[in-house]
């Protein structure tokens, strides 16, 4: 292609120009200590890393039909009165709710902050940890979906991305 078909054709991408690399450093650094992805929280559960608690937002129901074994149950609603005699200060709480789609996660991150508590958003949710393969407890016992291949590997092997 010559140089003045190239310049005539524009990019969706650029018409807002990218950050400057220390502008993305900041911007990525900062989204990282607010958010941990499911594989992440699967791997310090499995290995009992401390310094965590894993708390899932929903209602009653959402707990019973399906929920991250080891996680605590406190509703949104209920954070305030709950996570003083619940929760110890000094460790980080990772909030989860349904999935992408609902903003539980973050109401209850924010709930948690206003508490004082150092928190991060679980992304994905508790669909996205059913949806990568890894067990869950409900009402009726243990269940375990198979991996869906658009969000994890099939071999259920961590993508270590």
């Amino acid at each position: 292609m010559s140089a003045t078909a190239y310049a005539e054709i524009s990019s969706a991408v650029l018409s807002v120009p990218a950050a400057t690399p220390a502008e993305a450093a900041a911007h990525y650094a900062a989204r990282l200590a607010f958010e941990a992805d499911v594989s992440d929280v699967h791997t310090d559960l499995g290995s009992g890393a401390p310094g965590i608690v894993v708390v899932d937002t929903r209602s009653t129901a959402g707990w019973d039909q399906g929920h991250i074994p080891g996680a605590l149950h406190i509703p949104t609603a209920r954070i305030a009165d709950l996570a003083p005699r619940l929760i110890d200060p000094d460790r980080t709480v990772v909030t989860y709710c349904w999935g992408p789609g609902c903003n539980g996660a973050t109401r209850a991150a924010l709930a948690f902050a206003r508490l004082g508590y150092q928190v991060k958003e679980m992304l994905g949710g508790f669909e996205y940890w059913a949806r990568e393969g890894f067990a869950y407890d409900s009402a009726t016992g243990t269940g375990q979906r198979p991996v869906d291949d658009l969000t994890a590997p099939r071999s259920g092997v961590s993508c270590a991305c």
